[in-house]
Formats: structure tokens, sequence, C-alpha cells
């Protein structure tokens, strides 16, 4: 399943670009996130706790950003593990680009899951990811704007 979508932040482009390296800032966005640890050179490391329908499940997997050509453009791309309950594997295709109001972020996410998960129908899991996807930018948005955004004063 493919998503898109796009976003202003009242923010600079490279301070868009930091945050969306910045641990601290991707385990405040990502929804149901336990932990996440590392950093975009080596990887990240993640603990993302889920309910999709009927079933819960913790992930346990590993984040990975490649093709990084600061300050455009990046993919970021994660696998998890949730047990019986099966596995949830995505990617997202990032660019950013200045624009008067201060950053665009468009991004193309492609999500896939196996498993439990999977037997719940196509339906209730592509509805499921728009609204996580939907959550983590809408957040990012917000995390970015509360603490660097235009209003505020970039040393």
């Amino acid at each position: 399943m493919e998503l898109t979508g796009t976003r202003i932040i009242a923010a600079p482009r490279d301070v868009v670009w930091t945050r969306l390296n910045d641990a601290d800032t991707l385990r405040a966005c990502i929804p149901g996130c336990e932990e996440l640890t590392g950093n975009a050179e080596d990887g990240f490391e993640a603990v993302v706790k889920q309910k999709v329908g009927p079933v819960k499940a913790t992930f346990r997997g590993a984040v990975t950003v490649s093709d990084a050509n600061p300050p455009e453009s990046y993919r970021i791309a994660g696998e998890g593990k949730g047990g019986v309950a099966g596995f949830a594997k995505g990617a997202a295709d990032v660019r950013l680009a200045e624009v008067p109001e201060g950053t665009e972020l468009t991004y193309v996410v492609d999500a896939k899951v196996g498993g439990k998960i999977a037997q719940l129908g196509s339906r209730l899991i592509d509805s499921f990811s728009a609204k996580m996807a939907d959550s983590f930018f809408e957040t990012f948005k917000a995390e970015v704007e509360g603490r660097d955004g235009a209003q505020d004063p970039v040393t």
C-alpha cells in the first residue's frame, strides 16, 4: 500500500532536516514508540506498541536511513517483528523544499504487513496505516514548529 502527503512546516529546511534525523524527535513522533535509540548514520533500533483492530503487539525492529541528500531528501525504512501478531515493514521517501512559509515536506510511504495482522483485511490495514502516517507527520510538524518554528529566532 502506498500513502502520499505534504506538510508545510514553519521552520527553515536545515532545521527540519536535522529534526528528521534526531532520535528524540522521531521517538516523540512515532505513534506507540516506547524506545528509539541510535542515529541516522548507523541506524536506529525501535520498540513500538500498537493495537490494530483486535490485535495488540509490541514490534521490535530496525530503522535505517539511505539515499541521503542533505538537506533535500532521504529514504527511511523500518521493519519490526511483533511475535505471533506478525510483522510490519515500510519505507518513506521524504523530500524537503524551501517555500515562503518555511519548508514543504513531501512523503511517499510504502507499507506492508504479514501474519495475524494481515488477516484483519486490507480495508482495516489501509485505514490504520494512513492514520499512523498522518499522525507521525502532524506530530512531527508540531514538534518542529513548537521548538524551532519560524516565529522563534534561529541561531
